[in-house]
């Protein structure tokens, strides 16, 4: 989706604790509870089932922010788009993937072409003589 700058961060380490990607955001630490309850956004758990929000979480946390108040979705739509941006993201990932393969494959074949090159060299026409008598 896009925005007024890239952001991109795909640092899935968790490392904020509710309260601090809260304020990340300019949210209400209940909001991200409301959130993750809707499956809009799911942080990871320590082993004590706090929450911890990694720098991806909060990036989407912006994301909903921005589709809520700047685009006017209520949460349906907002699901949809998220949906949508997951959805493309791993068309993306898949698309790259087969590329690589693809390219791969290529270089396979372009190196057996090269072991299978034979040089042409178009026939040549008989010698003609120049000094032969004509009779």
């Amino acid at each position: 989706m896009a925005d007024d700058g890239p952001r991109v961060l795909n640092d899935e380490r968790p490392r904020y604790m509710i309260s601090v990607a809260a304020e990340l955001v300019g949210m209400h630490p209940q909001t991200l509870r409301i959130y993750e309850q809707k499956g809009l956004v799911n942080p990871k758990r320590t082993a004590g089932n706090t929450r911890l929000y990694s720098d991806a979480d909060v990036e989407r946390l912006r994301m909903i922010q921005r589709l809520t108040s700047e685009w006017g979705l209520n949460l349906a739509g907002v699901e949809r788009v998220l949906h949508m941006e997951d959805e493309l993201e791993h068309l993306r990932a898949r698309m790259e993937r087969m590329e690589q393969e693809m390219r791969r494959a290529l270089d396979d074949v372009h190196r057996h072409y090269r072991r299978d090159l034979v040089l042409y060299r178009p026939p040549q026409s008989p010698a003609v003589r120049t000094n032969r008598k004509r009779t």
